[in-house]
């Protein structure tokens, strides 16, 4: 899965409807230029693709009122908001995600009910712990990864890393249960998204011919 459809239409279904240079800013306002592939070309991209695929719609609208011409804004349809719940799921449930995209999942966690993000995030625990004791029938963990010679690191690396990321699920379920931030149904969740015109304290300053549009 790439990233970038995730981040791109989790930051337009936020704003209801936002021009490519508002979902740049979001995306740069959570870092995601650094841990990503949200580059600049990367988002106009990806939002000129996913209206031509129908998952987003693409509404002309007048200048801005500091002049340029008409900007674009794109708004999800009813197939939009299907596949970006869809890679949603599956990027919490999956352990062989990318970090970016395991990244953006938890950035729009609670855009899910809180029961649902729970039992999400069991599965993803679940596949984890399936994974490794797949890894487990051929090395075994307490004998060292000398067994195999210098190779072994490699699946001692694996071990290390599933059981790593089972315990920070763990955490993290145990935060939500405990009643931990806002999701769908409870109220207004931390949106992550800058205003109409607010200073985005955290943006490159990179220009890019795509960014009046």
């Amino acid at each position: 899965m790439s990233a970038i459809r995730l981040l791109v239409l989790g930051a337009v279904r936020r704003h209801g409807r936002a021009h490519g240079y508002q979902v740049r800013g979001d995306l740069e306002y959570w870092g995601a230029h650094e841990w990503s592939n949200a580059k600049p070309g990367s988002i106009y991209h990806a939002l000129k693709q996913m209206a031509k695929q129908g998952l987003l719609h693409a509404h002309e609208v007048a200048p801005s009122t500091a002049g340029g011409p008409p900007r674009t804004e794109y708004e999800l349809t009813g197939r939009g908001t299907r596949e970006y719940f869809r890679l949603l799921r599956e990027a919490l449930t999956s352990y062989d995600q990318r970090t970016d995209v395991k990244s953006a999942a938890i950035g729009f966690i609670v855009d899910l009910p809180r029961a649902e993000a729970v039992a999400l995030l069991k599965e993803r625990i679940r596949r984890t712990e399936a994974w490794r004791s797949s890894v487990t029938e051929h090395y075994v963990p307490e004998d060292g990864p000398e067994q195999l010679g210098h190779i072994g690191e490699i699946m001692n690396l694996w071990i290390h890393t599933a059981d790593a990321e089972a315990e920070w699920t763990r955490g993290l379920i145990g935060r939500i249960e405990g009643g931990a931030y806002t999701f769908a149904g409870e109220g207004e969740p931390f949106l992550g998204i800058l205003a109409e015109g607010q200073e985005n304290p955290y943006a490159t300053g990179e220009w890019h011919p795509e960014d009046d549009r």
